[in-house]
């Protein structure tokens, strides 16, 4: 349980202060906050691998649970009050607040992680009751690097824009093709790089279906609500195919 506390408790402040760099270059250097933002996205999905090669801990259903309670509580920490009143906490917040987002900023961010947290801890049950617990990194790298890379890639060098939706009111978003393509990318290699645990035939199908409904799920997901669909359409696609 010590483990346990230690890796928490640095992984969050792993987080706070990879935020807080984020922040400084936004302010000071002018750097994008579609490029900072993405720093934290990064940071969120390989931090733990570090940690846990330094801090490992046994994995059980409660820890999983807590471990995402903790990861939901800590975005209390940007509230307006508490940000307008702490400097370095404005700051953090500075890394990922896009100006197109406000006010809508933390709203997003809080409920796209915890309906995602919702679906990914069901599929990590499912998938380790049936011994096939290394097929979670299928959606895990979709969307860790195939989303993550999607803006910063789309922001840099996509030429054919289309737009999506928010969660709320008309404003619509831009995407780009070229952005949308990294998601196909890294969804067939994920599938080539699990492909241990499927049949051969389950296997062809992964490899013919997913990725085109993984891209196909990031672009029509809703404005920084990709999480979400990207998890429950994965989720439900290699269920499927399991029952080959």
């Amino acid at each position: 349980m010590n483990q346990f506390i230690a890796n928490q408790c640095i992984q969050s402040g792993v987080l706070f202060l990879t935020a807080y760099g984020g922040g400084q270059l936004v302010i000071k250097k002018g750097v994008r906050v579609n490029y900072t933002r993405k720093i934290n996205h990064f940071m969120l999905f390989f931090s733990p691998m570090f940690l846990n090669r330094i801090l490992s801990y046994e994995y059980t259903l409660v820890t999983l649970i807590v471990s995402f309670l903790i990861g939901v509580l800590t975005l209390g920490v940007y509230i307006k009050p508490i940000r307008e009143k702490y400097g370095f906490i404005a700051t953090m917040f500075t890394s990922f607040d896009r100006p197109e987002d406000r006010p809508h900023t933390l709203l997003w961010v809080s409920t796209q992680i915890i309906v995602a947290g919702f679906i990914l801890i069901p599929m990590i049950v499912y998938f380790f009751t049936i011994g096939k617990l290394d097929l979670v990194f299928i959606p895990l790298l979709i969307n860790g690097l195939g989303d993550g890379l999607a803006e910063p890639v789309g922001v840099a060098f996509g030429k054919h824009k289309y737009k999506v939706r928010a969660l709320f009111g008309d404003k619509r978003y831009e995407r780009s093709l070229e952005g949308s393509f990294c998601v196909f990318v890294v969804s067939v290699l994920s599938i080539i790089l699990m492909m241990g645990s499927f049949t051969h035939y389950q296997f062809i199908v992964a490899l013919a279906v997913i990725p085109a409904v993984m891209t196909l799920a990031e672009a029509l997901s809703p404005h920084t609500w990709d999480a979400p669909f990207l998890f429950s359409v994965c989720g439900l696609a290699l269920y499927f195919i399991l029952q080959i």
